[in-house]
């Protein structure tokens, strides 16, 4: 296989690490770039090896499972993150991360195998069967602009441009039409305050879309979906929660 879906695998026990790392080698598709003990090397192998999967216990020395992934996902909310644990306690707040999934320990090969081979479909474009996109007249309103505080300065947006809005690195990145991309300081809440409501909508707490430029909606983990917008090729996740919210405003 030409793409290979680069994956991390974090926990404190020994005899655990070699059993995910003779899992993942049973699955086709898949590079394992390094290992983790606990959540402060884990979050030193996610900013050297920038994995795509990253497969971490919740109970770890140092930072928890749950605080990892919190940072990981204000560094890339696109990256798949795979919960293991031997409680089922903390399943709660590992979907408040948007986990892909949850795996209770011990935990069978089929099930891990069957949950791997969904992120790899998913992360090399082979996306599920799609849920029913909303749809609504548009209700834009007059044109109007952000100005944006960066290190070189300011710039100045039209918000009838944007298409998405994301926390990428630690910082916020907005997508505009024709592939423009501008980075600011300003966090993901004072940019949806500046945005029409009526246009945009925070679906997850890493990401605004436009509304006029869904496209389509196709499932991701337990609780959330795969949002595909039209003008760029940057997705953005929307919670279940959310896309009921969709539905009510379309409807």
């Amino acid at each position: 296989m030409a793409d290979m879906v680069r994956v991390v695998i974090a926990d404190d026990d020994a005899g655990m690490r070699l059993i995910e790392r003779k899992l993942i080698g049973r699955v086709e598709g898949f590079e394992l770039v390094g290992e983790a003990r606990d959540g402060d090397e884990l979050m030193a192998l996610v900013e050297e090896k920038r994995p795509q999967v990253v497969f971490l216990d919740v109970e770890m020395p140092g930072k928890t499972g749950v605080e990892c992934g919190r940072l990981i996902q204000d560094m890339d909310p696109a990256i798949v993150m795979i919960f293991a644990t031997a409680h089922d306690q903390y399943m709660g707040d590992a979907f408040e991360v948007y986990a892909f999934d949850y795996l209770v320990k011990p935990f069978k090969a089929e099930r891990v195998i069957q949950t791997l081979e969904r992120a790899r479909n998913r992360l090399l474009g082979q996306r599920g069967e799609p849920v029913p996109t909303p749809r609504r007249e548009n209700r834009r309103g007059a044109p109007s602009r952000l100005m944006l505080r960066h290190r070189e300065g300011v710039s100045f947006v039209s918000t009838e441009d944007i298409l998405l809005v994301q926390r990428e690195d630690r910082a916020t990145v907005i997508y505009t039409e024709g592939g423009g991309r501008y980075v600011t300081g300003d966090s993901l809440g004072e940019i949806e305050e500046r945005l029409p409501p009526e246009n945009f909508l925070r679906c997850h707490k890493s990401y605004i879309i436009n509304l006029d430029r869904i496209s389509s909606i196709t499932p991701y983990g337990r609780w959330t979906y795969v949002v595909k917008l039209t003008g760029t090729p940057h997705d953005a996740l929307i919670t279940h929660e959310k896309y009921e919210e969709l539905e009510r405003l379309f409807g």
